[in-house]
């Protein structure tokens, strides 16, 4: 079952000499429960592809559809609503809010939805991200890899249909790198949680279940990495 469709996706930016083809009528597909990596040079459209996949831009032409649902064919409000119940977002840069301890921030996107969170579901997660004994913390106390745990809770929190992690070690050093790395590999397996990370780390996609590769605009599939 494919939890993700895009469909002859374009997006352009400027016009004239000025004008930008920023994605190239690009195609593909996502299964539930893959982990996929998306690839390539600073300017070849990985992260617009993310940003217009994840609903945070609209594209020119083309469609995208998430568990069956058309994005772009809603209104903005319920657009809102969608994103926020189906898309979980994980960012190089982390964007816990400083004020809420770790517990806090990762059931902070059901609160926004008015849904109670639940409270085993909260339990096991903060057991497998290591961060029971830091569930009171606040951000400003914690490591750089301990914030990005509490960003893969906070993402896994209302089970979304699917994950898109934009450059999720960017911050962080090779050993905590490679725990997110494992961390979101797990997280695939356990929940079939669908993730779709950009990475500029080809031993961080070589961890994935299959590599995609952004160069000018278009999209090319390297298909199911080694084991």
């Amino acid at each position: 079952m494919n939890i993700l469709e895009v469909q002859d996706l374009c997006k352009t930016y400027g016009k004239g000499e000025a004008r930008v083809q920023a994605l190239d009528h690009v195609n593909f597909s996502v299964g539930k429960g893959e982990f996929i990596a998306i690839v390539g040079e600073s300017g070849s459209g990985k992260s617009t592809l993310l940003n217009v996949v994840g609903a945070l831009d609209n594209p020119t032409s083309g469609k995208v559809l998430i568990d069956g649902q058309e994005v772009f064919s809603m209104p903005e409000k319920e657009l809102t609503v969608f994103r926020r119940r189906n898309i979980g977002f994980i960012f190089q840069s982390f964007h816990l809010i400083p004020e809420l301890n770790v517990e806090q921030n990762i059931t902070f996107p059901l609160l926004l939805d008015y849904r109670k969170p639940d409270r085993r579901y909260v339990e096991e997660l903060l057991g497998i991200l290591g961060l029971k004994e830091r569930r009171k913390h606040l951000p400003g106390q914690l490591s750089g890899g301990q914030q990005q745990r509490v960003a893969i809770g906070r993402a896994l929190a209302a089970r979304p249909a699917i994950i898109m992690a934009d450059e999720p070690t960017g911050n962080l050093d090779s050993g905590n790198s490679r725990e997110v790395i494992a961390l979101l590999k797990s997280m695939s397996a356990k929940y079939s949680q669908t993730i779709l990370m950009i990475t500029h780390n080809e031993s961080h996609a070589d961890a994935t279940d299959r590599v995609l590769r952004m160069t000018d605009g278009r999209l090319k599939d390297l298909g199911v990495t080694a084991r």
